[in-house]
């Protein structure tokens, strides 16, 4: 018997997107789905909404269409939506020395980082420069002095590396430097709160009553990825090992409640697309307007295309988020702007199509992973007809 014979795909599909459920079916057929949850709207309104599968490692609770889970890097780009916003309100220059928010930053010779080379992935800091204990993942404080000791792998803006945990710690401290707030209480109040997007960093023990168990990576697949990382280089390992953030860890109390905008940002499937869908509508939906139509051309105007030295594959980004890459075999046109994650997870705005895309699942991939490249093939043929 199959998870989904145990508890059967719910939801809906607009007439003319029959094949996104077709291919969120094969999923848990084909692809090894636990539990999973997909959404996309088109001019605001859901023309697929479907969720499955169990949430828990016993396979005894559903997966509803309230269940959220972690999506891990898919958080960074709600941690690029929130600079963005500073920006549109003169409260951040996105090319201003990162000193200028943050003065203790510019020890060791990073004066020079400018806040653009922070969300473009290129400041040279992808971890930090001196051995960080573990459990500092949970103490900001002591991450961020980590930081501001810290020396630069690089010059900035001279290439660029995926800073796959530094990004959420490097951004999160400027922009508490000039609101005051953490990023949790950021993404809550400004932009969770005004969409009712079911979006959170740091989450409140009654959402922890609605998250979904991860699934890691086996014990060995687990074992790879450590030796995968150690051997990549300097680059690759301070990115991923220094301090580590393991899948394990995910399903744990202090992960949930603690704040690291890198990696563990909580999510429904409804409630990333609705973050997306106000970026897909040129800023704005109903009433609540979070950029203005230039800055959202802004957001999503390259700024990168080369090969990362640490995630070793040739990337599109913007200030912030990932771009698409058609040339890639990416199904979505290039100018689709968003943030996967870690295992599987995926979210992003179309401006084009004026369509936010949200999926989120509890079995993480170890490597590539088509789950959610199935689900979008099959959302643009609907759209192509």
């Amino acid at each position: 018997m199959t998870t989904n014979d145990v508890f059967p795909i719910s939801g809906f599909v607009a007439p003319g997107f029959e094949p996104v459920r077709a291919a969120f079916e094969s999923n848990f057929q084909k692809s090894a789905e636990v539990g999973a949850a997909v959404h996309v709207t088109v001019d605001g309104q859901a023309v697929v909404d479907l969720w499955g599968g169990t949430a828990d490692a016993a396979r005894t609770r559903p997966w509803n269409p309230d269940t959220i889970v972690n999506v891990w890097s898919t958080t960074k780009g709600w941690l690029a939506l929130a600079m963005h916003m500073l920006a549109e309100h003169g409260l951040l220059d996105l090319e201003a020395p990162v000193a200028r928010y943050w003065p203790e930053f510019a020890q060791n010779g990073k004066d020079g980082v400018l806040v653009r080379h922070l969300l473009t992935h290129t400041a040279g800091l992808p971890g930090c420069s001196m051995k960080v204990p573990d459990a500092t993942i949970y103490d900001w404080a002591a991450m961020i002095r980590y930081l501001e000791k810290s020396t630069l792998l690089w010059a900035p803006g001279t290439k660029c590396g995926y800073h796959a945990g530094t990004f959420g710690w490097l951004n999160g401290e400027v922009l508490r430097r000039i609101t005051g707030v953490s990023v949790g209480t950021f993404l809550r109040s400004e932009i969770a709160e005004p969409l009712k997007a079911d979006v959170a960093i740091g989450v409140t023990p009654e959402e922890i009553e609605r998250a979904a168990d991860i699934r890691p990576p086996s014990p060995l697949q687990s074992w790879l990825m450590r030796v995968m990382f150690a051997v990549g280089g300097k680059a690759k390992s301070r990115a991923f090992t220094n301090p580590p953030r393991p899948p394990r860890a995910a399903n744990t109390r202090r992960w949930r409640e603690a704040e690291i905008p890198s990696s563990n940002g909580h999510a429904s499937a409804r409630g990333l697309a609705r973050l997306y869908t106000p970026l897909a509508l040129g800023g704005a939906v109903g009433s609540v307007r979070l950029l203005s139509e230039a800055n959202v051309q802004r957001a999503c105007q390259e700024q990168i295309h080369a090969r990362d030295i640490v995630a070793g594959s040739v990337v599109r980004r913007s200030l912030g988020f990932m771009l698409s890459d058609p040339a890639e075999g990416d199904p979505r046109p290039s100018t689709a702007f968003g943030h996967p994650g870690m295992g599987g997870s995926l979210g992003f705005a179309d401006p084009s199509h004026r369509l936010a895309f949200g999926y989120v699942m509890n079995r993480m991939a170890f490597a590539i992973d088509d789950r959610a490249s199935a689900l979008c093939r099959s959302l643009y043929s609907c759209l192509e007809k």
